[in-house]
C-alpha cells in the first residue's frame, strides 16, 4: 500500500520503464509549466494580458501552460523578460546503472 502518491510514482518508476520514459518526456513541459504558471499568477496577470505583453496569442500561453506545445527558447526568453525572470538551463548527466 502506498502511503502518498509521490511513493506510486516513484515505484512506479522504478518498475515500469515505459512509464519511466514517458514521465522523462512530461517532465520538462510540466516544470516550464507550472513555473510559467505560478510567476503569471504571482504577478497577477492573466494568460491574455501576458500574450499581450509578450507579442503573442493568449492560444500560445495556454498551449505552453497545458503541456501541449513546447516553446522554443526565444519564446521563454520574451515571457521571462515580461515576468521580470530569467532563464536557468543545466545538461545534468544521467547516474551511472
Amino acid at each position: 500500500m502506498f502511503t502518498s502518491f509521490d511513493d506510486y510514482v516513484k515505484e512506479k518508476l522504478q518498475k515500469d520503464q515505459e512509464f519511466a520514459k514517458e514521465y522523462e518526456r512530461l517532465e520538462l513541459p510540466s516544470m516550464l509549466a507550472r513555473q510559467v504558471i505560478k510567476l503569471r499568477v504571482e504577478q497577477g496577470i492573466t494568460q491574455a494580458q501576458l500574450a499581450k505583453l509578450v507579442g503573442t496569442q493568449q492560444s500560445s500561453i495556454s498551449r505552453l501552460e497545458s503541456m501541449t506545445a513546447l516553446p522554443s527558447l526565444s519564446f521563454l526568453q520574451k515571457i521571462a523578460e515580461v515576468l521580470n525572470a530569467r532563464i536557468e538551463i543545466r545538461l545534468v548527466p544521467n547516474p551511472k546503472p
